[in-house]
This record gives C-alpha cells, structure tokens and sequence, in this order.
C-alpha cells in the first residue's frame, strides 16, 4: 500500500490517531494536506485509511453503518463490515486498509477479511507504516513520553525516511 501513513498508539487510557496530509499520483505529489483520520459515532471511534482515497471513504461509510446498526460495538462493527468486504462483489475491489479505535480496542481490517487486535496497542498501515510502527514501539517500550509524544515523533521518523510521507500530520485523541 503506497502513498500514506497512519498510526494507532494507545498508552495510559489514551488512544491517539495520527496520518500524514501528503497525497501523491503517481510519482507527483498532488496535495500536503490531506486528512485521513477521522471522528466517527459520536466522536467515540477514530478511522483512519490508507489507499486509494474513494475507496476509504466508501468504507467509512459502509463502517460508519455498521456502528449505527450494532450501537457502537466496535468489535462487532468491524467483523460485520469485514464480512462484507470479503464477501461483497463491489467491495471486494477496494483498494484500500482501516485502522479503527474506540476507548477500549485497536483493529486494522482489511479486504481480504483480516481483523486485526495489535497485542501492545500500537499499529500502522500505509507505505510508511513500518517505519511509524517501529519507532513507536521503540518510543513506547523505552521512554515514558504520552501517546500523542509517540504518534508524534514515530510520524516524524516515518516521514523523514518514506518518501510517500509528509510531515504534514492530522492527530486525534480519545
């Protein structure tokens, strides 16, 4: 998954959200601001997508749905629409991965039918996502910094080293 960055950190009954505003085509970039996080449910759930950028926000409303039809379940919302991805013609063809956060749970889905719970609250999608990912494992298992710190300064890292990647950040915070 090119073009993107987006990382979960939960730490001290925190959660926060953080993506990149860089939009690229090809190998153009085309805007720096973008934002791929999204407040959903009442500000209660966090989104964020990496991929292509029609494609997330049909999942976001398909999602968005599913929280409706299962009162904010995350974790029920998240299979169901899974389910769906995986199952359905049209959306089986979006390119695109979720990572989703309530007070309580972290998941990263996918199309392919993934549901993803990271054991230590941390997770990234994107071209960047690895390079994000590490440096907030790093961040959160030798430091004592704030989640918002970590998703800070693991994006900065991420955007020093993955050219898809700008410094350009969106965070949210539960």
């Amino acid at each position: 998954m090119r073009g993107t960055t987006v990382l979960c950190v939960r730490r001290d009954n925190k959660v926060v959200m953080a993506g990149d505003g860089q939009v690229t085509f090809g190998e153009s970039v085309m805007k720096h601001s973008a934002k791929k996080i999204r407040r959903l449910f009442d500000d209660k759930i966090l989104a964020g997508f990496a991929g292509t950028t029609a494609d997330a926000l049909s999942l976001f409303g398909r999602f968005e749905g599913k929280l409706q039809e299962h009162h904010g379940n995350l974790a029920r919302a998240v299979v169901e629409l899974a389910k769906d991805w995986r199952t359905d013609r049209a959306l089986r063809h979006l390119d695109a991965l979720l990572v989703v956060a309530d007070a309580k749970s972290t998941f990263l889905v996918s199309g392919r039918g993934d549901i993803i719970e990271p054991d230590d609250g941390i997770c990234a999608i994107g071209s960047g996502g690895a390079f994000a990912l590490a440096a907030a494992r790093a961040l959160a298992k030798h430091t004592k910094l704030a989640a918002k710190e970590i998703a800070q300064e693991a994006m900065r890292i991420a955007s020093e080293i993955c050219i898809f990647t700008n410094d350009n950040f969106t965070l949210e915070e539960l």
